[in-house]
């Protein structure tokens, strides 16, 4: 089990990529994959053999009509734990919360 956090765009397309960028959030959507997209990343969690094709799709359609793409990847691969796109960010918000209230500052 792993979290993959990617960031996919076509380069030469001009200022603005939402459109492209926006097909390939539906793709991941459409997985049924946990997943979030902030605004520099789409996240997605799964098994590497069930995550690396939907990103394989979602670069492959940001490419449609011919553009170069970039992509950046980073995964975290944690075998045996479930739950991680979630878990990690509620364990680091309960941690400053303790923090807050041992210091007594908010």
């Amino acid at each position: 089990m792993a979290v993959f956090a990617f960031s996919v765009a076509p380069l030469g397309a001009g200022e603005s990529v939402t459109d492209s960028v926006a097909e390939a959030v539906r793709i991941v959507r459409e997985s049924g994959l946990p997943n979030r997209t902030t605004s520099m990343f789409t996240e997605i969690e799964g098994e590497w053999d069930e995550v690396m094709p939907v990103i394989q799709r979602a670069t492959e359609a940001v490419g449609n009509g011919g553009h170069r793409v970039s992509l950046v990847l980073k995964a975290d691969i944690r075998p045996g734990h479930t739950g991680q796109l979630e878990g990690k960010v509620t364990r680091v918000e309960e941690a400053l919360a303790e923090d807050e209230s041992a210091t007594g500052h908010a």
